[in-house]
């Protein structure tokens, strides 16, 4: 079963390439500008905040539905404070931090009926790790439409070599997180203070990637590492199932270890054995290994879910290496 909303037979996303996935929605020659995107991914829709009533028709209090007003679907329940940010106006945003009219998106779709939406956008330029190991900047934009999640920014850089996305957590909360409250569209028009947020933190990114490089790794040093990313599991009330989780927490080491030494791209001059070979072997895991579900379902676990949080605790681990 697909996360990916089916329109007409057809997912409701758009691609070009193969970066970071391939095969699901329609295929575009070429990156797409904003008006682009949101036609070839289906989302020129709008949503509604209706009041809900109780049986005997007085107003629900505090409680209202989002819904699309293109099929009527109910998307989620919401309180009064609830601003909805529509798909246009995220597009128009995000125009704004990466360049109105610039044939820069690369993919954009929903996810469970419309509840979540999000966009990925190139931006200019790339990280030079190596003369062989270049890694893409990309920044992505989500955005929720039944309340379960703010309006969120993450910056999504790809290893071209191997295609792993290193998505990573960030600091700058209150600007790169922004919540559906009345002041949303205020506090998304603050656009020179989050594209000076943006080109700073990309520059510290780039910083970090190449000190990684210049670490290399022992094999006390890397068995560390990965037990700070795979700790070994709290519930010892059931042994069954602790056995299991330590098995499963076990084969995840084991597996980074493999790709830290035979992942694609850890072989080349300069990267083998480094921090930086370490941190894209737990990418690695997470990328092409352990999500083996639907492609949709792992687009979900990889931005959004669990892989996203093991790879950003990957990399606030290695770089807290940096600083020992």
């Amino acid at each position: 079963m697909h996360n990916l909303e089916i329109i007409n037979g057809e997912a409701s996303m758009f691609y070009c390439g193969d970066k970071p996935w391939h095969g699901l929605g329609v295929e575009l020659e070429k990156p797409a500008t904003s008006k682009e995107a949101i036609t070839a991914a289906k989302l020129d829709w709008t949503v509604e905040k209706q009041q809900l009533y109780l049986p005997n028709q007085e107003p629900a209090h505090n409680t209202f539905a989002t819904l699309r007003a293109d099929n009527n679907k109910i998307l989620g329940i919401v309180g009064s404070s609830y601003t909805c940010l529509q798909n246009a106006e995220a597009f128009e945003f995000f125009d704004s931090i990466v360049g109105e009219g610039k044939a820069i998106y690369h993919t954009a779709g929903a996810l469970l009926e419309g509840k979540v939406v999000w966009i990925l956008a190139k931006l200019p330029g790339e990280i030079r790790v190596t003369d062989d190991d270049i890694t893409e900047k990309y920044l992505l934009l989500s955005n929720s439409h039944d309340g379960s999640s703010a309006v969120q920014i993450k910056f999504t850089p790809i290893r071209v070599v191997c295609n792993n996305t290193l998505t990573l957590a960030f600091a700058d909360q209150q600007y790169l997180s922004v919540y559906h409250k009345r002041d949303i569209k205020v506090r998304l028009d603050d656009v020179p203070k989050i594209l000076n947020i943006v080109n700073k933190r990309y520059s510290e990114i780039e910083e970090s990637f190449k000190a990684l490089l210049n670490i290399q790794m022992t094999d006390i040093t890397l068995k560390k590492y990965l037990e700070d990313i795979f700790p070994d599991p709290k519930n010892r009330k059931d042994p069954k199932l602790y056995e299991y989780e330590l098995a499963k927490v076990k084969s995840n080491r084991e597996w980074a270890k493999y790709f830290f030494e035979n992942g694609v791209g850890n072989d080349l001059s300069g990267v083998s054995g480094s921090l930086w070979a370490a941190f894209n072997g737990v990418t690695e895991l997470i990328d092409h290994k352990i999500t083996k579900q639907s492609q949709d379902r792992k687009l979900n676990t990889i931005w959004f879910g669990d892989g996203a949080v093991v790879k950003g605790k990957a990399y606030k681990s290695a770089v807290d290496l940096i600083n020992v």
